[in-house]
Order: structure tokens, then sequence, then C-alpha cells
């Protein structure tokens, strides 16, 4: 199948490499190419999250499902991508991989394939206590996790993504510890390419795009989000790339 569609669920990794995912999907399948994505920094699958006075809802009350429902069938592929947000928001993993769950039935409404990510604490992999430290008090000071209890929850977490992928049928990917420098859950830039194009399943494929075209994606505004505590919402018209093909963010 070629995809003519991508659904991409995801936080702080999709939106920071969002015009590479964009770009290299296009590359690798069709440049008049529909890409539909729920994404934010700190974006939790659950419930309202908040980064720098900016908040989104959670990805499951996006109004991303009700854009994918009133779009004529194509042929999709769904990604679920960045997991871990909600263990540093103290959800319990239950929870977390039932929110999983309720995304990958919703999905497969629509997409004829998905891919589920792990998340990067495969093998001898885990935190030091400088990286704990970063995360604890500079990228989620809210979150109240021992190092021990951080690192075994995003264990579980991992252990259950496999699962529900095995389960259900999905492609699972075990994200390379060679992606990470010292920030343990941010995919270095270097590796943007390389790294998207394993998780989507392509050549890594090596078209530039456009750099006013990528200003602009960056730039826009998702559907529906709060600034410091005032409601905003955009159009769903998604925007138009040049040469074909349509982002719709939320």
């Amino acid at each position: 199948m070629i995809p003519r569609r991508v659904v991409a669920l995801g936080a702080s990794n999709l939106t920071r490499a969002i015009y590479t995912v964009v770009s290299t999907a296009r590359s690798a399948w069709t440049r008049d190419l529909e890409f539909v994505a729920a994404l934010g920094l700190g974006r939790s699958y659950g419930v309202k999250s908040s980064v720098f006075g900016r908040a989104v809802p959670g990805i499951l009350e996006s109004g991303l499902w009700a854009q994918l429902d009133a779009m004529p069938a194509a042929p999709t592929i769904g990604f679920i991508t960045d997991v871990g947000n909600d263990i540093m928001y103290n959800i319990d993993v239950p929870q977390i991989l039932d929110w999983v769950r309720e995304a990958a039935s919703r999905l497969e409404r629509h997409a004829s394939a998905i891919v589920i990510c792990g998340l990067p604490v495969e093998g001898e992999r885990r935190l030091t206590s400088w990286q704990y430290r970063w995360l604890r008090y500079v990228l989620v000071p809210s979150c109240r996790l021992t190092q021990d209890e951080l690192q075994r929850r995003a264990t579980l977490v991992n252990a259950g993504l496999r699962a529900i992928a095995a389960e259900r049928g999905h492609r699972f990917v075990e994200l390379d510890s060679e992606w990470y420098g010292f920030d343990p859950i941010h995919i270095r830039y270097p590796y943007w390419r390389s790294a998207w194009s394993k998780i989507l399943g392509v050549a890594d494929a090596r078209w530039k795009g456009s750099v006013p075209e990528a200003i602009g994606l960056y730039a826009r505004r998702p559907q529906r989000e709060w600034l410091f505590g005032v409601e905003l919402r955009q159009n769903r018209q998604g925007r138009r790339l040049a040469g074909g093909g349509r982002v719709w963010l939320y």
C-alpha cells in the first residue's frame, strides 16, 4: 500500500521534527500527501497539558478525530509516538496503556497500517543522575517521581506498548540509543531524518524541501489551544503545501 494520508500522534519529538517527517513521507510516498497530526510540546494522550503558558487538550480529546471522520476514505497509515510524557505527569501505567489502546482503536477505523513507537529504554540504557535532574527540574518540574520509579514506569510502559502492537497486529519500532545525547527523551537534530525514516518505514530520503514552507509549517497554530488561559481556535482548513498535499494540525 502506498499511503495517501498519514495520521501522526505525538508530542515534542513529532513537533520539533514536523517538517522532516512531512518532507520524508512526501519524498517516499507522494507529494500529494495528506498529513493529519495531533502534537505539541509536552502533549498528553489523555489530559490537558501546558508548557510555557500554552495548553492543549489531550490527544484523545483533540479535534483530529472529528476531522478524520469528516474526510473521505483514503489509503492511510497511522503513527502513535511520544507516549512517555504521561509518565512524568504521574499518570498510572495501566491508564497510559488504556489511552494508547483507545488511540489505536480509533486509528484502526481509518488506517490499514499502524506503527507504535516504544520509549528509549531498551537494553542497558538507564537514566544517569544528571539526566534525571534535567527531566525532573528543567523539562517537567511538576514531576515528583524518584529516578528509580521513573525508570521502572518507563520500562513497564515500553513493554506495554510492545504488547499492544503485538496483540493488535501493528508494527512496533524500537528507538535507537544513538539518536539521544544528554537529553534522554528528545532525538538529536542530526538524527531526525534517519530516525523518522526508520519510524515511517522508508528509505532515508534526501529531499530537502523548502525553507519558507518549513517556516510556515512551524508557525502554524493547532486547531485549539489556550495561551495563558485564553482559548484560541483556528479554522480546520489544512495548510496547502507546494507541489500538492495538505497538513492539518490539532
